[in-house]
Parts: C-alpha cells; sequence; structure tokens
C-alpha cells in the first residue's frame, strides 16, 4: 500500500514508482496496487474533471517509462476514458510496455458507494483494444495474462466488489486457467469487515483452487465520511499467506511466496474443477489469452517467505493444536461406536506394549466405550511380553490398563514362539542367538494370532494400533502380524500427530493429575518394535528409527509426496528450509540427513510395500494429510518400482 494523495496522480505515480522498485529489488514477481491508485478512489465527481483525466494519463506514463528498469510485472489502478465512458481500470504493465486493460464488472452503488454516478461497467465497453500511450493494447474483464515459459503462472484481474458478487468474474477466469487472480480493491473500514475480507479471499482462493492477491487502498483517501485501513492479503487455495497490518501511517509492502506446482496438483486431483470447467466451457470460450515476456531471474536461488511448518501433521500453533487433537479424537472415537453398533459386537480386544500407538488405541476404545454407555471392563487389553520386551514398557502397559480400567492380561508369547521356532528348525532354538526376520516376524505373528484367537472366543473385535507412518514405510509385519486387525483406529494418524494426541488426553481432566504420569512416561519412551533382545545395554536396544530414518522427517516426506504429489528434490527444498532453524534430537538437520531420509522413504513407500497397504484393513481417515487405504487417497500397483524418484534425488546436493 503506498502513500497516495487525493487528485494528485504525479504524487501517487511517484509513490507507486518507488515502491514499484522496492517489491522489484526482493525479486518480487507480481506487484498489484490499490484501486485507482493513481488518482485515489475517493475523487467523486473530480473523475469527470478534464485535468485529472489527463494527469491519470500522464502519472500512468511516468510508472510505464519507470517500469522498463524493473523486471515485476505490475498492476496499477486508474481512470480511462474508453468509448465516451470512464472505465475503473486495472492496467497491467511490464517493462515499458502496457500489455493490457481490464475494467471494472461490477460497480458499487448502494450504502456508501456511488461508482455507477463517476464510472461505466465493463459490460457497457464496446472496444476490446484501445490505443493508450501510443500502444494498442488489449482491453476487456475477459483477459488472462500468461508466458509461455512459465506455463503454471496464469494471471486474472478483478477490482474490489467484483469478489463480492455470488459469482465473481474470476470463478470463471479460474476455470479458465488463472492460477494467480489479482484484486485491486478500495474498501473501507467498518466494524467486523475485515474478518468478513479475510474469509471472502480466503475462500475464493479455496473455491477457485488459485492464489488470491487482495490490495486494498488506505493511507491518503479522504476520511470525508469514510474511514480506510489499508488491507492487504495473499491467500492460496484456502490458506492465509500474507497479511498487511491494518491503519498503518507507513507506506508497506506485503508480500508472499506462491506455490503454482501445488496449486496445479490440486486442480489436477480434485476432478470436480474439470467437470466444472465442461459445465461453463461457454463462457470460458470468451476469456482471451494475452502473451506476456516475463524477464525473471532463475540464476541464483531464493530463500523461501512462507513459512514452512516442520511438522505439517501438527498445527504449530497451541491453541489450533489442540482444536486438531479433539477433532482427530472425536474423529476416531465417532467412527470406533459407529462401527461396534453396525457390527452388533461389544467387546473389544487390542494389545497394549506400552508404546505410543497402543496406548492411543486404547484410549480411544475407552471414550468410544463411555459414549456407548458400556463399562470400560468391555475392553480386554492384553500385554505380551516377548524375547525382548523391556521391564519399562510392560510396567507401562500395565500401569495403564489400569489407569483406563479395562479388562487386563499378561500374556507371555515367549513358549508359543519357542515352539514356532522349533518347528521352523530356527537355529535360536538350538541356542544360537539369530536375531532375523524370521525372529523377529514370529513374535509378531504370534501376538497377532493370540489376538484373533481370543477375540473369536470373546466374540470381540481386534482393535488395531499401527499408524499411518509405519504403514507408509511398511513397518508393519504382513498378514498374521501388526498389519492386520477387524478394525484399525490408528490407519491415517501419523506418529508425530499420535506424540501430541497422548499430550492432549495427558493435559485433559480424563485421569487425576496423579494418575496420568504413565501417559509422560510413555511419551518419553523411545520407539522401538522390541523384537530383539539389546544385548549390550540400553545403547544397543533395537530403534525403530534407525532403520526407517526419522519419524519427524518422514512424516514430512510422506505429507508432501502424498497430499501433493511433489518430487523427492522439492520434498528437500521445502525440508530445508523448515528445518534449517530446528533441531532434532540435539542434531542439526542438514541437507545430508535430509537426502538419506528421504531416499528411504522413496525406496520403502514406492517400491518395497505397497503390497502390505493394498489390503489394510477398515479405518477413519481424520486429515486431508491423507489415508493409505486403497479405499480411500493412495491407490498404486504392489509391483511398481521406485527408478524414477530416486532418479530425482540426483539432483539434490
Amino acid at each position: 500500500m503506498p502513500q497516495c494523495r487525493i487528485a494528485d496522480p504525479a504524487f501517487n505515480a511517484q509513490q507507486t514508482i518507488a515502491m514499484m522498485q522496492q517489491a522489484d529489488a526482493q525479486s518480487v514477481g507480481l506487484v498489484v496496487f490499490p484501486e485507482l491508485g493513481l488518482s485515489a478512489y475517493t475523487c467523486d465527481d473530480l473523475f469527470h474533471q478534464k485535468s485529472l483525466q489527463n494527469a491519470c494519463e500522464l502519472a500512468l506514463d511516468h510508472v510505464v517509462q519507470a517500469s522498463t528498469s524493473v523486471q515485476s510485472l505490475v498492476v496499477v489502478g486508474v481512470p480511462l476514458r474508453i468509448d465516451h465512458g470512464l472505465f475503473n481500470c486495472a492496467v497491467v504493465v511490464h517493462r515499458g510496455r502496457i500489455v493490457g486493460v481490464v475494467p471494472k464488472t461490477y460497480l458499487a452503488n448502494y450504502s456508501e458507494f456511488y461508482e455507477a454516478r463517476q464510472f461505466a461497467c465493463a459490460n457497457d465497453a464496446i472496444s476490446t483494444e484501445i490505443d493508450l500511450l501510443g500502444q494498442r493494447v488489449p482491453f476487456g474483464a475477459n483477459l488472462l495474462f500468461s508466458d509461455p515459459k512459465w506455463p503454471l503462472f496464469t494471471l486474472h484481474l478483478e477490482l474490489c466488489e467484483d469478489v463480492w458478487v455470488p459469482i465473481p468474474p474470476s470463478s470463471f477466469a479460474a476455470l479458465a486457467g488463472a492460477s494467480v487472480l489479482a484484486n485491486l480493491s478500495a474498501s473501507n473500514a467498518t466494524i467486523g469487515k475485515a474478518d468478513y475480507r479475510r474469509q471472502l479471499v480466503e475462500q475464493q482462493s479455496a473455491r477457485c483452487l488459485a492464489a488470491y492477491v487482495y490490495a486494498s487502498a488506505g493511507l491518503g483517501e479522504s476520511s470525508t465520511d469514510l474511514a480506510w485501513d489499508g488491507h492487504s492479503l495473499v491467500a492460496e487455495n484456502g490458506q492465509l499467506l500474507a497479511e498487511s497490518s491494518r491503519y498503518c501511517d507507513l507506506p508497506g509492502l506485503t508480500i508472499a511466496d506462491v506455490d503454482l506446482e501445488r496449486l496445479s496438483h490440486d486442480r489436477m486431483h480434485q476432478t470436480s474443477f474439470g467437470q466444472s470447467v465442461r459445465a461453463h466451457s461457454a463462457v470460458l470460450q470468451q476469456f482471451r489469452r494475452v502473451p506476456l515476456a516475463l524477464e525473471l531471474s532463475t540464476e541464483s536461488p531464493l530463500a523461501l517467505r512462507r513459512r514452512v511448518d516442520p511438522y505439517p501433521y501438527v498445527p504449530s500453533n497451541p491453541q489450533q493444536r489442540d482444536a486438531r487433537c479433539q477433532e482427530v479424537f472425536n474423529i476416531q472415537v465417532q467412527a470406533l461406536v459407529q462401527r461396534l453398533k453396525s457390527s452388533g459386537i461389544e467387546t473389544l480386544v487390542l494389545g497394549v506394549s506400552g508404546g505410543l500407538d497402543s496406548t492411543h488405541a486404547l484410549l480411544v476404545a475407552a471414550k468410544a466405550m463411555d459414549q456407548l454407555k458400556r463399562p470400560r471392563t468391555s475392553i480386554l487389553a492384553y500385554t505380551m511380553p516377548g524375547y525382548a520386551t523391556s521391564e519399562r514398557t510392560l510396567d507401562q502397559a500395565m500401569r495403564l490398563m489400569a489407569l483406563v480400567g479395562c479388562q487386563s492380561a499378561q500374556l507371555d508369547i515367549r513358549p508359543s514362539c519357542d515352539q514356532m521356532l522349533r518347528d521352523l528348525g530356527h537355529p535360536y532354538s538350538q541356542g544360537t542367538p539369530q536375531f532375523d526376520i524370521t525372529f523377529e516376524n514370529v513374535q509378531a505373528g504370534e501376538r497377532t494370532n493370540h489376538l484373533f484367537r481370543l477375540a473369536n472366543y470373546h466374540k470381540a473385535m481386534v482393535l488395531g494400533t499401527g499408524d499411518l507412518s509405519e504403514l507408509a514405510l511398511g513397518w508393519c509385519t504382513y498378514g498374521v502380524g501388526d498389519h492386520m486387525s477387524h478394525y484399525n483406529i490408528n490407519a491415517s494418524v501419523p506418529k508425530t500427530l499420535i506424540r501430541y494426541l497422548v499430550q492432549w488426553v495427558a493435559d485433559q481432566a480424563f485421569f487425576a493429575v496423579a494418575d496420568r504420569q504413565v501417559l509422560l512416561d510413555i511419551l518419553n519412551t523411545q520407539i522401538s518394535p522390541e523384537l530383539v533382545p539389546s544385548l549390550g545395554g540400553a545403547d544397543s536396544l533395537q530403534l525403530s528409527e534407525a532403520t526407517v530414518g526419522a519419524y519427524d522427517l518422514q512424516d514430512f516426506n510422506l505429507y508432501y509426496a502424498l497430499r501433493f504429489g511433489f518430487s523427492p528434490a522439492k520434498i528437500a527444498f521445502l525440508a530445508h528450509t523448515a528445518w534449517q532453524s530446528q533441531q532434532l534430537n540435539g542434531q542439526t538437520v542438514d541437507l545430508a540427513t535430509i537426502k538419506a531420509t528421504l531416499e528411504i522413504f522413496v525406496e520403502r513407500f514406492f517400491q518395497g510395500s505397497q503390497f502390505k497397504r493394498s489390503c489394510v484393513p477398515n479405518g477413519p481417515k481424520v486429515g486431508s494429510g491423507g489415508s493409505l487405504s486403497p479405499r480411500g487417497d493412495w491407490r498404486a500397483p504392489s509391483d511398481s518400482v521406485a527408478a524414477s524418484w530416486l532418479a530425482d534425488l540426483d539432483v539434490i546436493p
């Protein structure tokens, strides 16, 4: 928002040029100024004065000339005489050239607005091309500005009231291919209007699967009857990226990064967008493409301005995080209640390890029984120590089951595992400490086998505990193992979110303060399958992340691969941006670590474990970050190879 003076185009051009140059110095690709910024919006009947009209054209000429040394694509607001009418226009300027002129479609002419008194609307225009400052330029509200060198960028312009109507022009423009929608506005300040304006911009960007840039007038506009706050916003598919301070007494830039690839992916993925294109094809054919020749420098990489959250599944704002945890918990409880009602089953069976996943599953089960008005003793919980079960996790499992108030039992699986290993002729049964995959999976299989037979015996349902992160990485025992259950309540909840869910339950008044210490102890326990005995003390403890990589990084990789289909190179760039000022387990997360973790992810996700995901049990989807059920967000062949993704890793330094 620049400083303006009412009916002083020369001054306004000077301010516009200064801000245009500031933006260009910061490598801004598109700069949008407020509605009628070269004249000021609040000129009223002065707009019909020839002197002001001439001064506005001269001011526009100054801006055009100054743009010669600027890389940015610039959009300014100015009143223009065309076809014996006066139009409220957005003028696109680039490198000393006027690229096109867009008139306002809908004129506000109610309450405090009297625009129809001064201006004609876009539908009143006769010409589709005009002569302006010695140039022949396209004119109309149906212009789309694009450059073949930047195929994901197509710009459409509308002015203020255009976005407040039931079907904004930008809605059709988005269907016609516009990915960036810009609004030159002069929206005055009244109580509550800023909140509504913000919602309007966010919702329009979401409906259009586009970026929406909104620049409103403020500093210097007339206060005869109104006040102005200079509210500027940038949103991307419903997410607010940047917002100006309001009522500023100094000019300022509101700058944001826009991810055009992300928008393109969402349009491709959301098939109803394409259906809308076909439904309105007759209207869309009226749009005209205006070619650009952008000269944006790509010689050196730019740091992102937008914050990339290292934990995309977990809101960084504590209030939003609590709301997210409550919503996820409620979804899981509701889904489990419905499954129990529909199946007619009154009893649940689950294994409790003393770790995160089974803890959360048990908490959800307890809440579901409360909601069904059934006693928590309808939950049959078993902790099943094996060869590598630690005293810590065994103690935590017993304390947790006592806290919840379910039926609990300890079932030692070692005798049945011994028998299985003897039947196999495994070296361990002969006294040789061979801790291979067979040794591990015999234990996982015996646990699941016991749970299913217990469910048969008690006419119960086996509640699964495995999470989204494990499923993505194939970190589960296929078939008769932790891969299988009657209903998997954590199926679409990633490990990073489960940590916060357990913490959230601990923070609620579900349990007495003294009793919930077990939840905190579980949160502080290292993640381990506990299938291989620790022969060398604590340092040789079998850690899941030593094999599959840090869950904090793998959940980041999963989110951007699953939700947006990004390449490993782009995921690495985003991860580097997100983690460069963060530490993980006391260590700096450098690009080498990011690349190594990504390689594990690519090999396991795209090649090694799809067969496990192709036959997962039922379980509720909880978020837009994805579900890996073949009945939901992810369908893939079990015999695909990861060569294309691995090749993309080579671009990462």
